[in-house]
């Protein structure tokens, strides 16, 4: 569906251009809204004033380029005075501090901003992820110092890395407002990106909602990784644990374990406990699974360093390789927000002091892999030449689908691959002398080096 010239709400303004708006305001500009992004990131508009979106997503760079070609797409470092619209859209980010509490200052600011600004008869949707009550208690207050009459909806972004251009098409939008006006207005701008609104009693729902869903996701994702834990204290496979439990059995859908982070799950179950604990609960089991998946990064490393310390010749200094930055691999992605690369390596620093790092991940830059703290390889050969430590970090089908019994002859002997997401099936491994396997959930069933004698190292091109 696309926009009618008639449409009175058909000029918008997005306020912050990250993950969720740069891929909210193109979507919008494609189908004729006259969008006007705003974004303080002068390194982020010098990119989009050269048509490149500064995150990889499927179809962006194509979209972007074609509604700024158009005029249906431009952007700025503030919202210009004069400005003719109606809709202000504030998708700015929520990060939380150390003590994993919600920071609402950019919320706070763009929300000044849009007092600066407003008209009476102008809809304000907070779009971001936020704190139960922010849009009602935050927001609003903040928007009423302007005096005039506006219309303000909770509308959460739900779509997933890499897939977000065909989500904002598909999956029903949340719509949350206290006013029957304000949510019909919300649902009626959002119809003409997907044909599903589900519009709720109020924001704070909505923003409920949210929270509510990612919460959950992360609570499963910990049910796993418990399920990996209690395997290898059995010593028992929780790959087959779990592929076997679930084949043919429509009850049970537990995902595989690995490493649970990213923008959303390593601080949203924070934000949703922060909230109700405003409210006097202690969400016990959102708090527990966010623990369990918090500690993982740590106790693997530590059972890492258990077996080459069993090793007879490990390198004092060894050469380990993080394949995998990015918070996840499939969808595909560069984002290295939240990702459990991090605090992996954080751990193998204190493991392994005297260690190089190297890293490789299909789709994150080299400059930023350089930025990461580790030295950049070309591809998944030359990560892995000389390597004694190989740690497979998330699953893009470019690991999960690798020769690695042809690989583990690029390693130094004794070597080990640590596999986080069982990529393969044990059983059926031939990997070369001197080099063992361990994958989360399967420590009793780790393939340890058969040899320590040091062969000599395929050669690649590097």
């Amino acid at each position: 569906m696309s926009v009618d010239i008639s449409f009175r709400d058909g000029h918008v303004c997005v306020l912050g251009l990250g993950y969720v708006g740069l891929t909210l305001a193109v979507a919008m500009a494609d189908v004729g809204f006259k969008v006007l992004g705003v974004e303080i990131r002068d390194d982020v508009l010098d990119l989009l004033g050269k048509g490149q979106p500064h995150f990889h997503e499927p179809g962006l760079a194509e979209k972007l380029r074609r509604t700024v070609r158009s005029g249906a797409f431009r952007f700025a470092k503030q919202i210009p005075f004069g400005w003719g619209g109606s809709v202000y859209i504030i998708t700015v980010g929520t990060p939380v501090d150390a003590e994993c509490k919600v920071r609402l200052g950019m919320i706070e600011a763009v929300s000044r901003e849009v007092a600066a600004h407003i008209k009476d008869g102008d809809m304000v949707i907070v779009r971001s992820t936020v704190k139960l009550a922010t849009t009602d208690k935050v927001v609003a207050p903040i928007l009423d110092q302007a005096g005039v009459h506006y219309d303000i909806a909770f509308c959460p972004e739900r779509t997933l890395e890499g897939k977000a251009l065909v989500e904002l098409h598909q999956l029903p939008q949340i719509v949350g407002a206290k006013s029957r006006a304000a949510s019909v207005r919300a649902s009626q701008l959002f119809q003409f990106l997907t044909p599903t609104v589900v519009r709720v009693s109020d924001a704070e729902t909505a923003e409920m909602i949210k929270l509510i869903d990612n919460a959950q996701r992360d609570v499963q994702f910990a049910y796993a990784n418990e399920v990996a834990r209690a395997c290898d204290a059995i010593g028992i496979s929780a790959a087959e644990v779990i592929r076997a439990g679930k084949l043919g059995y429509p009850r049970t859908s537990l995902p595989m374990p690995g490493p649970v982070g990213g923008p959303c799950l390593e601080k949203d179950p924070h934000i949703l406990a922060e909230g109700l604990r405003s409210r006097g609960l202690e969400p016990e089991i959102t708090v527990a699974a966010r623990r369990v998946n918090e500690r993982q990064p740590a106790e693997a490393v530590m059972y890492i360093k258990s077996l080459t310390q069993r090793f007879d010749g490990f390198a004092t200094a060894p050469v380990i390789t993080l394949l995998g930055l990015a918070f996840k691999g499939q969808p595909a992605t560069d984002d290295l927000r939240g990702t459990m690369a991090r605090p992996v390596l954080e751990a193998l620093r204190e493991a392994f002091p005297q260690a190089v790092f190297r890293g490789y991940d299909p789709v994150v830059p080299q400059e930023q892999i350089a930025r990461f703290g580790v030295q950049p390889a070309t591809g998944i050969e030359q990560s892995l030449l000389g390597a004694s430590v190989a740690l497979i970090l998330n699953n893009h089908p470019a690991f999960q689908g690798m020769p690695i019994s042809t690989l583990s002859g690029l390693m130094m002997r004794p070597g080990m691959i640590y596999d986080f997401w069982s990529s393969f099936e044990m059983k059926e491994l031939h990997l070369a002398p001197g080099v063992g396997y361990a994958a989360l959930g399967s420590h009793g069933w780790a393939i340890l080096p058969g040899t320590v004698e040091q062969y000599p190292l395929l050669a690649v091109n590097a």
